[in-house]
């Protein structure tokens, strides 16, 4: 379907907008007139940028697709949350328009891929709700790929056709066959993470739960895909399979579960979908339907406490050899290395300590970084717990984040990032907690408790801010502005501060929010670390988050 319907479009692209649709395509509160996106036939072209981030829709669009990218690998990124009923492909914009059959199952992926980035072929993919609620693409020409990979998946999801690659008579998913796996890791030598089997799992959908335990003295875990062909296609491949040389081995079932309910997210369980649950204090409970169908007593339990900083060296490299063949709703084959033969499995992108949520920062500028700075650009995708920048080496610092997922998303959001003119390099720590100095000890104020800082952004379960992480950009969206402050205030406020102002603008709807443009990501991520929380009066402090769109 190369150049698809680009022939069609002739309106401009908006960055970071989804307007970008020939005539006929959305059937939703827009309509074009003239190529041109119009709200209501009012003819205003309207900046997408200047509202608040669009309310959930069951149709969500994608940005910076590869161009040699399929229908089916686009289609395999929502098959794990449910249906898909329509594609729209925009290959010369490198986007695409992919439409959900519900809105909850659209949510669902969005929450999920917040703070993982998707890959096509290596390359990220930015996914966004789409301000449409329907694709209608009968009318389009060069749908007919997009309709025969909707086909394709629907006939697998029936269970209608075999699996690529399956053995004779294992290729079709069982009716009522459950999307829930229960591992069981046999002659387990070394500790198996949560983000261990993360890792490996992953490779074949989108894992959306999973909760370890211990029965019988062995290490076991349910793992819930969205979609039984997942589960299916990763049972087929990994039953039997050693994650480590010649041990800790998958013995792999379809549990009578065909749900699980996550509680918590820590060390022991983890809803990937649900970045606002807590941590809980102890061990977190099975729901009594769970503990029933293994018959456990009442307690989650790991093998492995305090053991996290115990890793066995994983091979890391893609390499050639047993290649996993991939199906609709993979999100890529799982290599194998040629070392298979004596039972090593690759894990893609595993590293560092796993479960830990300090991490370790280097190359920063001594002279001008302090304790709150890392606080408040930390913060953007985390509770910032403790920072410590180190006596001896002030271009190092440790940052302890709120728990382990937070970590990860603070280190693939800023780690490459410059900042005060160096490049800023993240990674996890050995370390498993950020210790204060003892009483009198020397430290210069170098070493700072924001446990209970009243500036974290995530205190709240379910706060929205959850659904506005993005990477750093110039682009900065302020709010909680009060009514007298004007657009010179703000952009002599930025001046003053040695930011190049490039564009501002209020929002049309809400005006205690603007986006402000500066000359640089590196400009922007200064800015935000020195005028989030700055007093404008009345009461009312400056918000300072990235954003996702541009003027």
């Amino acid at each position: 379907m190369d150049g698809v319907v680009t022939d069609l479009i002739a309106v401009g692209l908006k960055r970071g907008s989804d307007e970008l649709l020939p005539s006929g395509v959305i059937n939703g509160p827009f309509t074009m007139n003239n190529s041109t996106p119009t709200a209501n036939g009012n003819d205003n072209k309207k900046f997408k940028g200047d509202r608040p981030p669009c309310s959930p829709s069951r149709v969500l669009h994608l940005r910076k697709i590869p161009s040699d990218v399929t229908e089916a690998e686009v289609i395999s990124l929502g098959l794990p949350f449910g249906k898909v009923t329509n594609l729209l492909m925009l290959k010369g914009k490198s986007q695409a328009f992919l439409e959900m059959a519900s809105e909850e199952a659209a949510v669902t992926m969005v929450n999920y891929y917040t703070p993982v980035t998707p890959h096509l072929r290596s390359q990220p993919v930015f996914i966004q709700y789409s301000n449409h609620r329907e694709l209608k693409t009968d009318n389009l020409p060069n749908q007919a790929r997009a309709q025969a990979a909707l086909q394709a998946v629907s006939a697998v999801q029936s269970g209608n056709l075999a699996l690529p690659g399956a053995p004779p008579n294992e290729g079709t998913v069982l009716p009522g066959q459950s999307p829930v796996l229960r591992i069981i890791i046999e002659n387990l030598f070394y500790p198996v993470t949560l983000e261990v089997l993360h890792q490996i799992f992953s490779k074949f959908g989108a894992v959306l739960k999973i909760i370890t335990f211990t029965k019988n003295n062995q290490f076991q875990a349910l793992l819930q895909y969205a979609d039984p062909v997942n589960a299916h296609y990763a049972k087929m491949a990994l039953d039997g399979q050693n994650i480590y040389n010649a041990c800790c081995t998958l013995r792999i079932d379809f549990s009578k579960l065909t749900s699980l309910n996550v509680k918590y997210n820590n060390d022991k369980s983890r809803d990937f979908t649900r970045l606002d649950l807590p941590t809980g204090d102890g061990q977190p409970s099975l729901e009594p339907p769970m503990a029933a169908a293994f018959g456990a007593p009442g307690i989650i339990s790991s093998p492995y406490a305090g053991a996290a900083g115990f890793a066995p060296a994983i091979g890391f490299h893609q390499a050639t050899g047993l290649s996993v063949p991939a199906v609709p709703g993979a999100l890529g084959p799982l290599t194998i290395t040629s070392s298979a033969v004596t039972g090593r499995m690759a894990v893609p992108g595993a590293g560092g300590m796993p479960g830990n949520s300090v991490l370790l920062v280097t190359n920063l500028n001594p002279d001008l970084i302090t304790p709150h700075g890392l606080f408040i650009l930390f913060g953007v995708y985390g509770d910032v717990h403790r920072v410590k920048i180190m006596f001896n080496k002030k271009e190092n610092a440790l940052v302890q984040m709120a728990d382990a997922s937070q970590a990860q998303l603070a280190m693939n959001h800023l780690s490459g990032q410059r900042l005060y003119g160096k490049v800023l390099r993240a990674t996890l720590s050995k370390h498993q907690a950020v210790q204060l100095p003892r009483e009198g000890q020397e430290d210069q104020g170098l070493t700072k408790d924001f446990s209970n800082s009243p500036l974290h952004r995530f205190k709240k379960p379910g706060s929205k801010n959850f659904q506005n992480i993005f990477p750093p950009s110039a682009t900065l969206h302020l709010s909680n502005i009060p009514p007298s402050v004007t657009v010179d205030d703000l952009k002599n406020l930025f001046t003053e501060a040695g930011c190049s102002v490039k564009a501002f603008k209020f929002f049309q709807k809400d005006r205690k929010m603007a986006l402000i443009q500066l000359g640089s990501v590196e400009e922007a991520i200064q800015a935000l670390i020195e005028l989030h929380n700055h007093d404008l009066g009345e009461n009312h402090h400056l918000r300072v988050s990235f954003s996702k769109s541009t003027i």
